[in-house]
């Protein structure tokens, strides 16, 4: 197969893609990657079924596809080529829950020499590490990533990262409760998505509006919660999306809990578990079980509540998961004073306490833990973050924490 032969079926294969012909669209790709010799041609295609088996969820053939293209990309001796397969590998990695891998790969990424792609790329790098970083509690971190991510957004007017960035800052400000931030960013993606979006995929759409369905329920706005998620399953039904498919299921499971409907919710986590086990999201399968954990507690199961408690802090443990680990030591310390298991109920408020200290979770001016309730927070250009009433009332010019200026307003 020649080279134009190559990129009339990688574009062949886009349009079945496009349509929602998946399985026909990879058909197409396996074939030019059986029959091609063109390297180029090869790297765009792997390239493809990188991302295709990402939005489908099979993130073992994902990884699978990325390794082998690190290797074309080595062949054709290409330094854009290389930082693109590399970003596609901590990409997989961070699928897959392999959030120190993709640190790694991220930081080969940006130790690359200038290319041309870098200036491309690097945001979407710069993303990926965030997303990591979140992914092991590592907050100051990841918001200092998802900042660079940022600025490389309004640096080439790239929107379309803009909007995956304001989403993942959505899942940020959930987790540590500042609830207003957190509807902020994905209504921001969603305006994106409505001012620029008319020629991108529908998964943007849809991922802006699950996470403002997250954010509403965190509010306690469910009707509101309930109609983004709806949206968000809508679509991603229809492009075959697995992985959001799962989120979704989990977000409703969460607003028939907040409703008082166990018998609802528990068939929504089980859905949720299914998928997030089958794809292999680990850190899904956590929230999913903490979930689990509070609809027994809330039926006073407390030894079922206990056991979905010891299935979730193993996985949590397994991906280095700190607020997670943080949630479910919480959790059950109140299950533990309940049925009065004293020797228990230390080792969880040592093991809490230390999370805390592990995640930094607490305000380095009032010294008050961040992400126990629904707070507004402010980080500074440090990207430390602290209640604002504190920064307010302190009128503090320099970070308590670490005594750089802060005189120039938060990033967010």
């Amino acid at each position: 197969m020649g080279q134009d032969q190559t990129k009339q079926q990688i574009e062949k294969g886009l349009q079945l893609y496009q349509s929602n012909q998946t399985e026909k669209a990879l058909q197409v790709w396996m074939k030019v990657l059986e029959k091609s010799s063109d390297l180029v041609g090869r790297f765009r295609v792997l390239g493809c079924l990188v991302t295709a088996h990402s939005e489908m969820g099979r993130y073992k053939e994902m990884l699978k596809f990325a390794v082998v293209q690190i290797d074309t990309a080595r062949e054709l001796e290409d330094a854009d080529f290389l930082l693109e397969s590399y970003l596609n590998l901590a990409r997989s990695n961070e699928k897959l829950c392999e959030f120190h891998k993709t640190i790694s790969y991220c930081k080969t990424c940006l130790g690359l020499p200038g290319t041309r792609a870098a200036a491309q790329l690097g945001g979407q790098v710069s993303l990926s590490m965030g997303n990591a970083f979140l992914g092991l509690s590592l907050f100051q971190k990841a918001l200092e990533s998802f900042e660079k991510a940022l600025r490389y957004a309004h640096n080439n007017d790239d929107t379309m990262l803009e909007c995956r960035v304001c989403c993942s800052l959505g899942s940020f400000y959930a987790q540590v409760k500042d609830y207003e931030k957190a509807l902020f960013f994905p209504c921001k993606a969603a305006e994106l998505v409505n001012d620029y979006g008319k020629g991108w995929s529908l998964k943007y759409r849809a991922m802006s509006q699950y996470h403002m369905a997250v954010a509403y329920r965190l509010l306690g706005h469910l009707g509101s919660a309930m109609e983004c998620c709806e949206e968000s399953m809508k679509i991603a039904l229809q492009h075959g999306d697995r992985p959001l498919q799962a989120l979704c299921l989990l977000c409703f499971a969460d607003i028939h809990r907040s409703r008082g409907d166990l018998e609802t919710a528990f068939p929504r986590y089980d859905s949720a578990m299914s998928i997030m086990t089958e794809i292999g999201n680990r850190l899904g399968q956590v929230q999913v079980l903490l979930g689990v954990a509070k609809c027994w507690v809330a039926r006073k199961a407390l030894d079922k509540a206990l056991d979905a408690i010891e299935r979730a802090q193993d996985l949590a443990e397994e991906v280095g998961n700190k607020l997670s680990q943080l949630k479910l030591h919480c959790l059950s310390e109140g299950i533990c004073r309940s049925k009065g298991l004293q020797r228990e109920l230390r080792a969880h408020v040592v093991r809490f306490h230390e999370c805390v200290e592990e995640t930094e979770l607490y305000c380095g001016l009032c010294g008050e833990s961040i992400g126990e309730k629904n707070s507004r927070l402010q980080a500074l250009p440090c990207s430390h973050i602290f209640h604002l009433r504190c920064l307010q009332n302190n009128g503090t010019r320099s970070c308590p924490n670490c005594r750089r200026s802060s005189m120039k307003p938060g990033f967010v």
